[in-house]
């Protein structure tokens, strides 16, 4: 595969080599900075204490900022099924994007070419499962939004990078807005928690706000059309669909 990458190090990793073996994700993540080069900046500048493994830009040009077999610092406090702080486990790759923040932007068809071949490379490279192709605000959804509503999880879904459901777009839009029950909704959150997303553990109060949150990423991911927070039959169909089919996924 023709893959053309740039150098540009940084020094935010951990110096103490990982095994290929330990790599298991990969997360996507946009810079949510207005200028690109200051992001890339940032990545590399030593007291921001931030990185990440490659960088995207908005021509579509690929920077290596970090080796793959150092853990770089994109994840931060971070949980997906059963792990805890995925640095290690992961590859992560910045994308060019003010974010939601800064006027957030569709993400370039270079970017989308280079995201494309970047991903297969190291998918084949360290034999990385679709389902663990995951986006940050997955991993974190109570402090992160991205790569967001307009990252193309569902065209990559089709080349098996990351999954996506098997239900038509007829059925969803029948039951967009549909309240469901309190059985259901509890349900919901199960369906969550066999995909992966973080049981989180606290207060009422943080709990419901951690929820809401919670079923934002969700959408921002499975149900792009519509984020406001709320659990309608639609996005309980999607999650029973995809919480199904998890056994099967390879």
């Amino acid at each position: 595969m023709n893959l053309k990458i740039i150098s540009n190090y940084s020094l935010n990793f951990n110096f103490k080599k990982r095994n290929s073996k330990q790599i298991k994700f990969l997360i996507f993540h946009y810079t949510g900075m207005k200028n690109e080069n200051q992001a890339i900046n940032k990545l590399t500048n030593a007291k921001s204490s931030v990185s990440s493994h490659y960088f995207i830009k908005r021509n579509g040009d690929i920077l290596v900022l970090v080796p793959d077999l150092y853990t770089a610092w994109h994840a931060g406090k971070s949980y997906w099924k059963k792990l805890k702080n995925l640095n290690k486990n992961s590859i992560g790759i910045e994308i060019s994007n003010p974010g939601h923040q800064n006027n957030y932007m569709k993400f370039s068809k270079n970017q989308i070419k280079s995201i494309f071949k970047l991903s297969k490379f190291l998918i084949t490279k360290y034999k990385i499962k679709p389902k663990n192709i995951l986006g940050h605000s997955d991993i974190a959804p109570s402090r992160k939004k991205d790569p967001g509503e307009k990252f193309p999880w569902k065209s990559f879904a089709k080349k098996k990078i990351g999954i996506w459901y098997s239900l038509s777009e007829k059925v969803l839009n029948k039951n967009r807005l549909k309240m469901i029950d309190h059985q259901s909704k509890k349900n919901f959150f199960r369906n969550l928690s066999k995909i992966g997303y973080s049981n989180y553990k606290t207060t009422n109060k943080k709990k419901e706000n951690f929820n809401f949150l919670l079923i934002k990423a969700f959408q921002r991911r499975f149900r792009q059309k519509l984020i406001n927070g709320i659990i309608d039959k639609e996005c309980y169909l999607i999650s029973e669909n995809i919480a199904k089919n998890s056994v099967k996924i390879s």
